[in-house]
């Protein structure tokens, strides 16, 4: 991990399950789907596990700045319309091993449904054995391109 990088503890918790699996909302998992269209752009996330970690990081909140990779308005799908995803290099670290991934941001005035609050930190990382809803886990983002703030007192 980067000294110069900001490190973050989180919890894993369930998110909607649209990503790694067929839902109510899609006949299929959402990233096996998005995947060919990110690697076109330039992403390759085959080698990724094929679904993503859900990380609350309240009461801290995130904002995604100068992400490394933004993706406007993918047509990924003919369910809704097109979507804008912008991604950012991630290291998560579980039980003393770290794992590379991105920070996985579809952005919400393009992505109509399972809004996702300002909390949660959506990851894209390497399989990770052994690993429950509930663990800590620890995260590192690029402070220049993901600004982390004390989450709001609504």
């Amino acid at each position: 991990m980067s000294a110069s990088w900001t490190h973050l503890t989180g919890t894993l918790i369930r998110g909607h399950q649209v990503a790694s699996r067929p839902s109510a909302a899609y006949p299929y998992s959402s990233l096996e789907k998005q995947k060919p269209y990110f690697k076109t752009l330039g992403l390759d996330l085959y080698p990724y596990f094929n679904g993503t970690l859900n990380i609350s990081i309240a009461p801290l909140e995130f904002e995604m700045m100068k992400p490394e990779f933004t993706f406007p308005l993918v047509e990924w799908t003919d369910l809704h319309p097109p979507e804008t995803f912008s991604f950012s290099k991630c290291t998560v670290k579980f039980k003393g091993t770290e794992y590379a991934g991105w920070v996985y941001y579809p952005h919400p005035e393009t992505k109509k449904t399972h809004f996702q609050n300002s909390s949660l930190i959506e990851v894209i990382a390497y399989e990770i054995a052994d690993i429950h809803y509930g663990d800590t886990l620890e995260i590192e983002v690029n402070p220049l391109e993901i600004r982390v703030k004390q989450g709001s007192s609504e």
